[in-house]
């Protein structure tokens, strides 16, 4: 408590002269919790740079740049990770999902809050609710039961046929457990999320601009394409969000990826990400010397790509507003 204390007073300076005795000591009682997350998350990255030192030892910056996965037991010399192909499939299929889920959100919105009758608002958005409380085994499940086969059979087959040359519908599809499917479960799965934020910042927007809109002879797409002009830095915050949440799914990736250790643009190949791979090999890593540390560099991957990312996505909306500002 006392080191709470001293703390809460670095942080408050002057301001936490204004509190009382029974004031402070109510502050340090509360000030503890947030410091207990600020801690936690703090030996988030810790931990893991702590844990990933030892393959950074044995293969240096190659663990991220290379392709080959051998894993010896018995021989610790010989073995050799390369993250690559994981990484590549986390940021493909997340790319994927926020194509798809921005697509989705983006109508999601428009047709609840400008097509559809009042009185079925609350039923469609209690729907989207619902999907944001499933259990993401349960999408896992259900892609693997039909939306595997029903893109391998409608999507995949008619556009190796017809786009075999390119490189995205290269590979011969075999099966439905591929980055596509992969990309395009993501893509279903942050639409609740990234729709919310999205129809939430396209119903704010003022009564007096919409009806500027329609008083200057707009039609309803024209005044459709007008309003999301205007929510765009939402926009961009639902996407990074999504982002940041479709890179990091284990479960419902795990079951139709394929889990191939691929580095391909093909959408009909099998493939892998980086928490499908620490999902599959963490029970037996403790069986080589190396296999524990390269998976600990897979989580320090993906929490440099969210770092990232939301950094980029910050940036761009502090630009938009700075840009939006000066035109006012």
């Amino acid at each position: 408590m006392v080191l709470v204390k001293r703390l809460l007073v670095v942080l408050l300076g002057s301001y936490a002269r204004r509190f009382n005795r029974d004031d402070k000591r109510f502050l340090v009682v509360v000030g503890a919790f947030p410091m207990i997350l600020l801690s936690l998350l703090v030996s988030m990255p810790v931990i893991i740079v702590v844990k990933s030192t030892p393959i950074f030892e044995h293969e240096g910056i190659a663990v991220f740049i290379s392709s080959v996965w051998r894993a010896v037991e018995g021989s610790a010399e010989e073995e050799f990770y390369g993250l690559l192909p994981a990484i590549w499939g986390s940021i493909y299929t997340a790319t994927i999902a926020v194509v798809v889920g921005g697509i989705l959100s983006i109508c999601f919105a428009v047709f609840v809050e400008d097509m559809v009758p009042h009185r079925f608002r609350d039923i469609l958005s209690t729907l989207m609710d619902v999907m944001a409380a499933l259990p993401t085994i349960v999408y896992g499940l259900w892609a693997a039961a039909f939306l595997a086969p029903l893109l391998l059979d409608y999507i995949y087959k008619p556009l190796h046929q017809l786009l075999a040359w390119t490189p995205f519908f290269s590979f011969p599809p075999k099966t439905g457990y591929t980055l596509g499917t992969a990309g395009v479960l993501l893509g279903i799965m942050i639409t609740p999320y990234a729709a919310a934020m999205i129809r939430e910042a396209y119903s704010s927007i003022p009564l007096s601009y919409v009806e500027a809109i329609y008083s200057l002879g707009a039609t309803k797409l024209e005044a459709i394409r007008l309003k999301l002009g205007m929510i765009k830095p939402a926009i961009l915050a639902a996407l990074v969000l999504g982002f940041g949440r479709a890179v990091g799914e284990t479960v419902a990736v795990a079951l139709v990826v394929g889990n191939s250790l691929t580095l391909t643009l093909s959408l009909t190949s099998p493939g892998i990400t980086v928490a499908s791979l620490i999902a599959n090999m963490f029970a037996s890593a403790p069986y080589y010397k190396y296999m524990e540390s390269a998976l600990f560099a897979g989580g320090l991957a993906l929490f440099m790509i969210g770092l990232a990312v939301n950094s980029i996505g910050l940036l761009v909306i502090k630009k938009w507003e700075e840009r939006i500002g000066l035109h006012m």
